[in-house]
């Protein structure tokens, strides 16, 4: 019984699984298109709001650092993702990593785990746009009815059309076709960068140089709280974090840190990429030093136009434009938020599907899910299905307090994928590695180490909603899963 739990499918076996006709997802993507993806799933609101709001409350002008730091905490992991993705080429990123070093039980906790953290975070960003939308459109003196903007404006009935439209359109382009996905984010992504840009370059210009001192403020304590509310770590520990001064520069790196969530759905398209061992690490790692170079820079920007201590929290940089006198480039920032978030949104629900279908393609889940269209080599049924379920609840519910589960779903992932790098480098010392993660087992215990402490951060309320979808899907697997898997039949 113990043995069948973490029984393991073999890396070609799993790359034998890609070739089958009805199951072989369609090669058309590059190392631009990846590397898009990436880019276009990491920045989001983050760069316009994130770097202002830690700057006022979190670090001060060094809040630029803090992004460096995060950014090397995902480097971490990047690395680790990198030398899987590129070895393991198949659909499903973590839980397929995880099937081949850990064993079918871990395999489909983190798959579960991935779907979960998917899902809601297709929906949040769902939601998120819908707001900035109805902004753009009240500026403009269009007005959609309460009932139509969603629960968090109706006092009673409420339904957010927009954010359910939106999730049925990206659906759609997702079923037509992975290089149609990859063209749209192209196009969306080069608006959203040149945006970026634009505040850069143009922010840099009405720099004063007196804002920056302090740079690194003097250190304030924060008290140590209690409930579900509180920090894991504090409950734990009673540690309470540091606000300002060198440790407060940690602090800061702890909540920008999910500013970067987003590089590792890049390796859930593993499979429909081209040159997979080449083109993997290329795209996973190029799309993150990209975006950090960008935050870096917006945090310079946004602490030089204006004092840390003044900076509005809600809209830290369109204000910092406003209060300089430029109104219009806080028009260009809303605006660059609206659309960027469409790629969010898209690649979020391109992650999940992948995942599903790398799962029914093993017999975790129905195989039914697992057939591609057989004119554009999609997974339409888990798209279709899956796109559906989240328009619905982007539609009618409230989703601002299930945000930080695609935090903690993340980290969790992370840390799977750096204890499966080591497992397999002593499982499988013979297998071929197109990119190796430098200084193991150092690095992959480093970004163990890291992501372990930003879950400890997560409220304690966080960790018991996590719990419980966890034991729903130990209930799944063990009454389905366990005897429908793809393993047993071979074996038997």
């Amino acid at each position: 019984m113990f043995s069948a739990l973490f029984r393991t499918k073999s890396v070609e076996q799993s790359i034998r699984d890609t070739t089958e006709p009805e199951h072989a997802l369609k090669k058309s993507l590059s190392a631009l298109d990846l590397t898009v993806f990436g880019v276009g799933v990491i920045i989001g609101t983050g760069i316009f709001v994130l770097t202002g709001q830690v700057a006022k409350e979190n670090a001060g002008p060094a809040t630029a650092i803090a992004f460096a730091v995060a950014g090397i905490v995902c480097a971490l992991a990047a690395l680790c993702y990198a030398e899987f993705a590129s070895t393991v080429p198949v659909a499903g990123s973590a839980y397929t990593f995880s099937y081949a070093s850990l064993g079918e039980l871990p395999a489909w906790i983190i798959g579960w785990d991935l779907v979960l953290e998917f899902a809601l975070g297709t929906a949040v960003v769902a939601v998120g746009w819908s707001g900035y939308i109805r902004s753009l459109m009240d500026n403009a003196g269009w007005h959609l009815p309460d009932a139509l903007a969603g629960p968090d404006v109706a006092e009673g009935f409420g339904f957010d059309i927009l954010a359910f439209a939106l999730v049925l359109v990206l659906t759609g382009i997702l079923v037509l076709g992975m290089k149609l996905s990859a063209r749209v984010t192209q196009v969306v992504v080069a608006i959203k960068v040149t945006v970026v840009l634009i505040v850069i370059i143009a922010g840099a210009f009405f720099i004063q140089s007196a804002n920056y001192s302090p740079f690194i403020p003097k250190a304030e304590q924060i008290p140590a709280g209690g409930g579900l509310h509180a920090p894991l770590v504090q409950l734990m520990f009673g540690y309470a974090p540091t606000n300002f001064g060198v440790m407060g520069i940690f602090t800061a790196a702890s909540v920008v840190f999910f500013a970067f969530i987003g590089f590792d759905i890049v390796a859930t398209a593993a499979e429909e990429t081209r040159n997979p061992q080449r083109d993997m690490p290329r795209g996973i790692l190029g799309s993150l030093l990209i975006c950090t170079v960008l935050y870096v820079l917006v945090s310079i920007v946004v602490t030089g136009m204006q004092h840390y201590s003044r900076l509005s929290v809600d809209a830290p940089l369109a204000d910092a434009f406003k209060e300089t006198g430029h109104p219009f480039f806080a028009g260009i920032i809303s605006f660059g938020a609206a659309v960027g978030l469409t790629t969010v949104c898209m690649i979020l629900l391109l992650g999940q599907t992948r995942v599903f279908f790398a799962m029914s393609r093993d017999g975790l889940l129905p195989r039914f899910f697992s057939r591609v269209h057989p004119k554009y080599k999609t997974p339409h049924r888990p798209t279709i299905l899956l796109g559906a379920l989240i328009a619905i609840l982007a539609g009618f519910t409230s989703l601002s307090e299930l945000a930080e589960l695609v935090n903690i779903g993340t980290l969790f992932a992370f840390v799977v994928v750096a204890l499966s790098v080591i497992i397999l480098r002593r499982t499988r010392p013979d297998l071929h590695r197109a990119f190796r993660t430098p200084w193991v087992p150092v690095v992959p215990i480093l970004s163990v180490a890291a992501s372990l402490w930003l879950m400890l951060n997560l409220p304690a309320e966080t960790w018991l909603r996590f719990a419980i979808w966890m034991a729903l899907g130990f209930a799944v697997y063990f009454v389905y899963g366990r005897t429908h898997s793809e393993l047993v039949k071979r074996r038997k």
